[in-house]
């Protein structure tokens, strides 16, 4: 029997390959993912507002599929309009569709506060006028932000940046910043994964992504406590 343990529904932003592969290889045996795509294709700030309705969609799509979790992936949309506003819409999802609803945001702001983090430093793959906009939104949620900058890449070539330029980039930032109680890489676009405990060893610090958090979210949701070894102290320790 498929999904034995539970079926969780996912609202991807873009079509790009990589997250969805990873989130499903670290799936425990019962737990089965469906996907549905946003559509983000160019990551401006115009295109995430209109993906909001796109969202609402999807998350009715797999509410007929009688999934037990949706998880809204992809952080920036939400972030660029406010913790407020993202917990509002996930409690409107959540009573228009009859299907418990989680979005990315506000599971990496639960994953902080679950390892005590106050403070961060923030590595991203957006440009800076986005960066300062993602840093207001931890700002208001309560957490200190030494820094959110971006590296520099294409949208659509988030996925070939290596994992050595990740681990270099982020340990530089981390430290230039004087360091943060969590550093926090923003997006599942990039291979970010093996990344996690090279960085949480070097920098004595947490580290917070998006797959691993929503998967860490996903199965405090379902109830099952399954730590998964090597992607950090997240899914590690399962706080």
């Amino acid at each position: 029997m498929y999904g034995w343990r539970g079926t969780i529904g996912l609202v991807k932003p873009t079509f790009r390959p990589g997250p969805l592969e990873a989130f499903i290889r670290l799936l425990p045996e019962g737990v089965c993912a469906v996907p549905r795509y946003v559509g983000i294709r160019s990551g401006t700030e115009k295109e995430f507002a209109e993906a909001l309705a796109v969202a609402d969609q999807r998350v009715g799509e797999l509410a007929a599929l009688k999934v037990d979790l949706v998880l809204l992936q992809g952080a920036p949309p939400f972030m660029l309009l406010g913790p407020e506003f993202d917990r509002d819409n996930s409690r409107k999802l959540r009573e228009k569709h009859g299907v418990a609803v989680l979005s990315t945001t506000m599971i990496q702001i639960d994953a902080l506060k679950s390892l005590d983090a106050k403070s961060l430093v923030g590595l991203t793959y957006f440009q800076d006028d986005l960066n300062p906009k993602f840093a207001q939104f931890f700002e208001k949620a309560g957490f200190t932000v030494k820094a959110m900058k971006g590296i520099d890449v294409p949208f659509a070539d988030v996925g070939k940046v290596p994992v050595e330029v990740i681990y270099a980039e982020a340990k530089k930032l981390f430290q230039h910043s004087g360091g943060a109680d969590c550093l926090y890489l923003l997006g599942a676009g990039w291979d970010c994964l093996k990344a996690i405990a090279p960085l949480e060893r070097d920098l004595n610090t947490s580290v917070v992504t998006n797959v691993p958090a929503d998967l860490w979210a996903a199965l405090k949701f379902l109830g099952i406590r399954e730590p998964i070894k090597g992607y950090g102290r997240l899914l590690e320790e399962l706080p």
